[in-house]
């Protein structure tokens, strides 16, 4: 099934009754028209990170089902699947059999060792230094093999998800046939995870490194253009760094619209929201809650230092039990770059606020996704956080079917489930989106035109009353 101009969920295997034969009933129960596209998170068997450090492809975590559970779901919804092109898992056969048999493993040449890597073995503190890190050390981790020597291997995340020499032939024949196994077994679309850390070259930031980025991303797009399969890098960063994917015909996210929606319905002022969409990318999936925080990074440059201020001190007083420190190491969260809440809590549990926000992503140029918790108005799990000690646990309850049914029943949710089956069959969405003229500041008017068709948002980001004219 090709990509639609549908809403996506986005949802863990798991986190919708348990599993993914529960899945697919709770979306065909209560959100049929609402949902046309699903994100499942990776489902794969892993060793960390919550599905992100795979240790197969081939395999679906039989705590969740089977591979005939997922084609299930792609018989009636287009898919996306998960490739960590960055890393593998430490604990995978091919990691494994690295440490085993060292140079002379089949594999060997999947991974980045220091001592290859670097010209003088080691790298300079200089070096280090100059690495874009999203972890407060070096990236790397020290490995002993079978024949006693030891080596730093390439390690940029958690301790078990293995970095990848992406430059290399058994790397690419790797990527080659996971690939087409998983555009032969359901994906429409797949998403390169953390993407922009591939691209490892000694005296730069490693970090989105041109033209290196480039090479490899045409690499996987040609194994997934002749599966008819699409394409998403995921990129946490400057925005401007989606804009350059988008020029290269990539789809990209929308990672800056959720902190500038913040802002505008803090400040009831629409004129730095305003300015995003006049040049913000097409063809993109919008987002404003994912399975992490809320991105700070992303808005640099597109919000002043003091306006990303003023919208995180107002994330921690009005959003719902929203606290600094589930952003800290006492809560094994040291990622500066994002903030942990639920994007209901956010606007502090506050429904009206809640649905205007969802009405104006869905007016915005893109496929809107919207996170499972975000689906069901979720608040901030307050127990869970504290139960886990791990921060971004805030946003990741997971439902059972009582709760499912609770929640639907809830006025937020069947307004919200009315909005996004209006997105999904209204033709004008698929045609031409136009700002409309408003003198006032707080007043925001969004029009989208095809043929005879038409969809007017009106809304006041003050009050946060809004309303919708179509034909």
């Amino acid at each position: 099934m090709k990509v639609e101009n549908k809403v996506m969920l986005i949802t863990y295997a798991n986190s919708l009754g348990g599993n993914l034969k529960s899945l697919h009933h709770v979306i065909d129960k209560h959100f049929n028209n609402a949902i046309k596209g699903v994100h499942i998170l990776p489902f794969f068997p892993s060793s960390a990170d919550r599905g992100f450090a795979p240790t197969t492809y081939k395999k679906v975590d039989e705590v969740f089902g089977d591979w005939n559970d997922i084609k299930s779901l792609s018989n009636k919804r287009y898919l996306m699947f998960d490739f960590m092109a960055n890393h593998i898992s430490r604990s995978s056969i091919y990691f494994k059999d690295y440490q085993d048999k060292k140079d002379n493993s089949e594999y060997a040449q999947l991974f980045i060792p220091y001592s290859k890597f670097w010209t003088n073995g080691e790298p300079t503190d200089e070096q280090i230094d100059v690495i874009y890190k999203r972890k407060p050390r070096a990236p790397y981790i020290d490995v002993l093999f079978k024949d006693g020597t030891k080596d730093k291997i390439w390690c940029t995340f958690d301790e078990e998800q293995i970095d990848l020499d992406v430059k290399t032939g058994t790397t690419k024949k790797f990527f080659k046939n996971n690939l087409e196994f998983l555009c032969n077994s359901g994906a429409s679309i797949i998403r390169l995870d953390a993407f922009a850390y591939v691209t490892k070259k000694e005296n730069t930031n490693c970090f989105f490194v041109e033209p290196d980025v480039w090479e490899t991303l045409e690499y996987i797009d040609g194994v997934l253009h002749d599966c008819n399969v699409a394409l998403l890098p995921e990129i946490h960063e400057h925005y401007t760094m989606q804009l350059k994917i988008a020029d290269h015909g990539y789809y990209v996210y929308d990672f800056a619209l959720p902190m500038l929606l913040l802002h505008a319905l803090y400040s009831g002022k629409k004129h730095n929201l305003i300015n995003w969409l006049k040049i913000c990318p097409r063809k993109q999936f919008t987002t404003l809650d994912t399975h992490d925080g809320i991105g700070i990074v992303d808005v640099k440059d597109l919000l002043t230092d003091k306006e990303i201020e003023f919208t995180k001190e107002k994330m921690y007083s009005q959003g719902a039990n929203a606290k600094k420190i589930y952003s800290s190491e006492k809560y094994n969260n040291l990622d500066i770059y994002q903030i942990n809440c639920t994007y209901y809590s956010a606007l502090g549990d506050d429904d009206d606020a809640y649905l205007l926000a969802r009405a104006i992503q869905c007016f915005t140029p893109g496929i809107p996704q919207i996170y499972y918790v975000g689906l069901l108005a979720g608040k901030n799990d307050i127990e869970l956080v504290e139960k886990t000690k791990t921060g971004r646990d805030i946003n990741r309850h997971n439902y059972t079917h009582d709760e499912i049914e609770n929640e639907v029943e809830r006025p937020v949710v069947k307004e919200l489930i009315k909005l996004l089956e209006f997105r999904n069959n209204h033709p004008a969405f698929d045609g031409d989106f136009e700002i409309v003229d408003s003198n006032k500041e707080n007043e925001l008017v969004l029009k989208w035109t095809k043929n005879k068709y038409t969809a007017i948002i009106e809304a006041d980001l003050q009050s946060k009353k809004f309303s919708i004219r179509h034909n």
